[in-house]
């Protein structure tokens, strides 16, 4: 299927490895041209190249920490004519909510939820102006089953899904379509490294770890295993092309059926 994106400018966020990677690639493949992010300028570098020279279009870079306004302002003057913003820089971190300090809930919400807000008001006008623009959050299944091993990111999840609502309202009769999309667990390269400690800290295989985890933690799962980086990106190149064009304002799973809801 041509979903029609050659030529399209892509920023995605934290695009260096695990979903981020995979929705760059995916859009790449496609034709987009993508803009790839980290903290790190060699990671970035040769992240851009690879990825060039795999998909065939064009590749570009920036590094900085987009958890801040001025790295985020530096970005847009960079690049200021986005097509589609895909927000999908985060952190997570397991930790007993007696423990979570008034710290640790702002570098959250500053990571997982105002780089996106920053972002999309610095790239809005412009989308505006051209009548079409893609803006998408990702978010998570823990926006709604909020995880009580790590509630300050179940927070910061939920918050994305009220924040791209909002702005899909806010730009209702126009081109621009915002949206969420709800990865379940998914084996990306922070969760999988995270699993694989855990696996051996406990003296099980990573197949043994995860067949109790989708027993005893994530038991609604329906496919009752980790989701592929690449499962969640094809959801993501598609709803940011022409083609889900009349999908607007909707927070969509790529769950694995861990939301038990027909909705």
């Amino acid at each position: 299927m041509d979903l029609k994106l050659t030529d399209k400018l892509a920023l995605v966020t934290g695009s260096t490895a695990g979903i981020g990677h995979a929705i760059a690639t995916a859009l790449a493949r496609e034709g987009a041209r993508v803009i790839i992010t980290g903290r790190a300028k060699a990671a970035v570098d040769e992240t851009a190249a690879k990825l060039q020279t795999v998909s065939g279009t064009k590749a570009y870079g920036y590094a900085g920490d987009l958890s801040t306004a001025a790295a985020a302002d530096e970005l847009a003057r960079l690049y200021p004519d986005v097509d589609i913003l895909v927000n999908n820089l985060g952190i997570f971190e397991p930790k007993p909510f007696e423990e979570i300090p008034d710290e640790d809930w702002l570098r959250f919400f500053n990571v997982n939820v105002l780089s996106g807000v920053r972002l999309a008001r610095l790239y809005l006008a412009a989308m505006k102006r051209r009548d079409w623009g893609r803006i998408i959050f990702i978010s998570s299944e823990s926006a709604v089953q909020i995880p009580a091993e790590m509630i300050h990111y179940g927070m910061t999840k939920t918050a994305q899904l009220a924040v791209a609502r909002g702005l899909a309202e806010a730009t209702a009769g126009t081109g621009i379509t915002v949206n969420s999309i709800l990865p379940g667990p998914t084996k990306s390269r922070g969760v999988g490294d995270f699993v694989d400690a855990l696996a051996k800290a406990e003296g099980k295989s990573f197949e043994e770890f995860e067949t109790a985890f989708f027993e005893k933690v994530r038991p609604t799962s329906l496919i009752k295993r980790f989701a592929t980086t690449d499962e969640v990106a094809s959801l993501v190149a598609y709803i940011a092309s022409p083609l889900a064009s009349a999908t607007t304002g909707a927070a969509l799973r790529a769950d694995g059926g861990v939301i038990k809801s027909a909705f």
